[in-house]
């Protein structure tokens, strides 16, 4: 501080008080928080609305980091925002959605894995078994999680796909939307 302090003298400004050097680290943390909720809130908005659910949600933020680095990346987030500000945007919403989804109900975990292997599209039976077998959902665990909670998420995802193995329950009976009602047979 007494460089700093000197320094400013040497070009005739007066000393810096502590209160300027609190004042100004707050002012640039607060911006910085600003940028970040405001990052946020457009992946959510622009984005993440769109895919509908929150196991989708989880698994396309997971895919927006380099795995070799562990660091995000979104080009739209951080062409309107700063890199910074969408990286930090990014790593929120992921943890957000994965302890969301970890520490919720387990049938809410259960239904929303359901749906993201029925939104693949592809042989229900066979997604679930390259699930378990690859461990393609560890890459949804993000970088920072507490150990217990990855252990936890890990473990539901184990139950959940035993639940869902299930023989003798259609895979329509176990994922139905609220918003399309099962038709009655003629």
């Amino acid at each position: 501080m007494a460089t700093v302090t000197h320094n400013r003298q040497s070009l005739g400004l007066p000393p810096l008080a502590r209160s300027d050097v609190i004042f100004a680290f707050m002012e640039s943390s607060s911006l910085k928080r600003m940028d970040v909720e405001a990052a946020k809130q457009d992946l959510k908005n622009r984005t993440l609305l769109n895919l509908g659910y929150d196991f989708a949600r989880l698994m396309y933020l997971s895919s927006l980091r380099d795995f070799s680095t562990g660091e995000y990346y979104h080009h739209g987030l951080a062409q309107s925002f700063s890199e910074a500000a969408a990286t930090a945007a990014i790593t929120a919403c992921h943890e957000e959605f994965f302890y969301g989804l970890t520490l919720g109900p387990l049938d809410s975990f259960v239904a929303q894995l359901d749906r993201l292997i029925i939104s693949t599209r592809k042989d229900y039976k066979r997604t679930l078994e390259a699930w378990e077998t690859l461990g393609a959902y560890k890459v949804a665990v993000p970088s920072t999680c507490d150990p217990t909670v990855a252990r936890l998420f890990k473990s539901n995802v184990k139950i959940a796909m035993m639940f869902l193995k299930r023989p003798g329950v259609a895979q329509e009976e176990k994922f139905q939307p609220a918003s399309l009602p099962r038709l009655p047979d003629r």
